[in-house]
């Protein structure tokens, strides 16, 4: 099932900013940028990710290349028309998609069981040949369903893809997103509910995305969270607050003692970034953010 992932307003966020630049440019200045940062290794305590979302006006072969060139390993939210390109240029995919009906319909209503079943047990097993470990998906819109029935109705939903998860040895990891900006009436939109969910179905193939960004604007109280909670977390993001642009010193957050804090907590996997440049050109935000992160 081909599906097509785009955050909602991106190309809107991206017009008319650096992010709009020729190919030229962006092979010339972005990769000599990218080059001259590499006068040091990467410390290689967390390993590098980068949504492509953000970066819908590179071609994905130039980005590619410039990615790489930085020390990131993968390129996440690329289905399965994307993943021998990755493989061609010997990337992975930290987080892909493929699966799903968007963000808006997900399991936390029934009317959407039907072909969200069908879609996961279909791409899993081409997740898993592809060699990744890992599929996003998302609880959906409340739609007037509260909490309760809510957990109730994704438990029922991905309880049957559990089996299918574990003989391919896939997590399913469902994204906890902000409602309160970027994703009005989005269900999983709090730690506590999110791991009340992990719980009820009790299976090591079902994670969460803990998104740095949303749960900042929702909660606060990140390192904290990370460390409390951490074995339910099986990937995190990144981006500023306010504006998801970079995670700098012109945002709130201190992105060093964050990823110091992950990293303390036993976890191995990737770091995805996931803010939209604002400030610099596309690629260097993106390697700035890299070094930020390697800690």
């Amino acid at each position: 099932m081909k599906f097509q992932f785009s955050r909602r307003s991106a190309l809107k966020q991206l017009a008319g900013s650096a992010a709009v630049m020729s190919l030229a440019s962006f092979m010339g200045a972005s990769l000599e940028s990218s080059e001259k940062a590499l006068g040091r290794e990467l410390k290689g305590r967390i390993k590098h990710s980068v949504c492509k979302w953000c970066y819908d006006k590179i071609p994905i072969e130039d980005f590619c290349v410039a990615a790489k060139s930085i020390g990131i390993q993968s390129i996440e939210y690329v289905g399965p028309e994307v993943w021998p390109i990755l493989k061609k240029h010997g990337l992975t995919s930290a987080m892909p998609t493929g699966a799903g009906l968007g963000i808006e319909k997900g399991f936390c209503d029934t009317q959407y069981h039907a072909d969200l079943i069908k879609s996961f047990t279909e791409v899993i097993p081409l997740a898993a040949k592809a060699g990744y470990d890992q599929i996003i998906c998302f609880s959906g819109n409340r739609n007037g369903i509260d909490d309760e029935t809510g957990l109730a109705n994704c438990v029922k939903g991905l309880k049957p893809l559990l089996k299918v998860a574990e003989d391919y040895k896939v997590t399913i990891s469902m994204e906890l997103l902000n409602s309160k900006i970027n994703h009005k009436d989005y269900m999983c939109d709090r730690t506590a509910w999110g791991v009340e969910l992990c719980d009820r179905i009790g299976s090591d193939r079902f994670k969460l995305l803990y998104d740095i960004y949303h749960m900042q604007i929702m909660e606060g109280d990140v390192i904290r969270t990370i460390r409390k909670y951490h074995p339910y977390f099986s990937h995190y993001h990144t981006a500023g607050v306010p504006g998801r642009n970079e995670i700098d010193e012109s945002q709130e957050l201190f992105y060093p003692a964050v990823m110091r804090a992950i990293i303390e907590t036993g976890y191995t996997g990737f770091v995805g970034q996931e803010f939209i440049p604002k400030r610099l050109e596309p690629i260097a935000a993106l390697r700035q953010g890299v070094e930020i992160c390697d800690v």
